[in-house]
């Protein structure tokens, strides 16, 4: 099938190209006239099979045509009716009559086809009166229509000849021959693929065959299991009968035990009840004096506590007045501080002050000190370099 496709696209692409004359154009005057010679007779074919209808209703379409084609389909019908006529008559008259006849016959046709011209070329000469007409006298009779486009087919076969050249037809001819050398292909292939399928169905129909007699013995063994399942019911059905049967009865013993141990235990019920009811009425009583007890003391766990939240009361009063009075000393203590601060800073100051001045002051003295010894120094250089001198003068 995948080399089948090439070769498929390219007789596809010969096909369009050998099959298509209405993609050429008329290379010659010839072709050009015989194409316009068709055309032209189609044309009058067209208007020669509304002429029947136009005469029927010439009242209609006198107004249309003019005088001059009306007075020419007037003339024209005389002439079909005279033909008519004529024919009739040569039906009916010997043969003697007859040859007499053909004569006229043969004159009344040569005027009759004058006729049909004179009219066609009145027509013809007016292309918007003959679309007109066209348009309102559509119906034609069905062998005229069927001729008109038997004759369009043969001009468009003419015009499929004339535009095919010789190589075109060889082409045409080997398309056509490749063709059925594809339609013989695909018609022993269809065969042999028919029957593959025959084969495949006669596969599936004994496959069937075969499944249907599995259903059958399943069908048959399902009736058995049916049977064999209603007789096993029945023998359950009996088995649970005796069953029950026997359960029944060993229901009916347990429940006459149980009924014994029910009295048994309503006589020991009250005996206990009459034993118990004096130790019930001795805790009664311990019950009373504990609750009287409960009472006492929880009344004078109400005296305590009132007296105890007096005593909170006074405490705490006394506690909010000091607290008060702590508040006030807070505050006197906080305006003492910044004051004690200032103070402080004041004698830092002057500390500061007086450090500096006499750090200046043992400053001046060292000064002084240097100073005078420098001078002292000075002096006895002084005196010394006099002495030497004087003692320099008298040697």
């Amino acid at each position: 099938k995948g080399m089948a496709t090439p070769e498929k696209a390219v007789i596809t692409l010969d096909a369009m190209k050998a099959l298509d004359p209405h993609r050429l154009k008329p290379d010659s005057m010839e072709t050009e006239r015989i194409i316009t010679v068709l055309d032209e007779t189609i044309a009058k074919l067209e208007m020669s099979s509304l002429i029947p209808r136009i005469i029927d209703s010439l009242d209609r379409f006198a107004d249309m045509l003019g005088p001059e084609i009306t007075n020419n389909l007037i003339e024209h019908q005389k002439l079909s009716n005279e033909m008519e006529h004529l024919l009739a008559s040569l039906e009916e008259e010997d043969a003697m009559r007859v040859e007499e006849r053909r004569g006229c016959l043969c004159l009344l046709q040569q005027r009759l086809k004058c006729s049909v011209r004179n009219v066609l070329r009145l027509l013809l000469a007016n292309p918007s009166l003959c679309q007109a007409l066209k348009y309102e006298a559509w119906a034609r009779e069905s062998p005229a229509e069927v001729f008109i486009k038997a004759f369009g087919e043969f001009r468009n076969f003419m015009l499929d000849r004339l535009l095919t050249s010789p190589v075109e037809e060889e082409e045409k001819i080997q398309f056509m021959e490749d063709i059925s050398l594809q339609i013989k292909k695909n018609t022993e292939a269809i065969t042999a693929l028919q029957a593959e399928l025959a084969a495949a169905i006669r596969t599936r129909e004994e496959e069937i065959h075969k499944k249907d007699n599995v259903i059958k013995d399943l069908k048959t063994s399902m009736q058995d299991l049916a049977k064999v399942c209603k007789a096993g019911i029945q023998q359950i059905k009996q088995e649970g009968e005796k069953q029950q049967k026997e359960e029944l009865q060993a229901s009916q013993a347990r429940c006459a035990r149980l009924q014994q141990d029910i009295q048994q235990l309503g006589a020991q019920l009250n005996a206990l009840v009459l034993e118990h009811r004096a130790s019930e009425l001795a805790l009664r009583k311990r019950k009373c004096r504990v609750e009287t007890e409960i009472v006492n003391w929880i009344q004078k766990y109400d005296t305590d506590m009132g007296e105890k939240q007096a005593e909170y009361e006074e405490v705490h009063a006394a506690y909010t007045k000091e607290k008060a009075q702590l508040s006030l000393l807070m505050e006197k203590r906080a305006v003492l501080l910044q004051e004690y601060s200032q103070i402080e800073e004041e004698r830092r100051i002057r500390q500061e002050k007086k450090e500096q001045d006499l750090k200046e002051f043992t400053t001046m003295t060292l000064a002084a000190i240097c100073i005078q010894a420098f001078w002292r120094g000075y002096l006895v250089r002084s005196l010394f370099k006099s002495k030497r001198k004087k003692k320099g003068k008298g040697k």
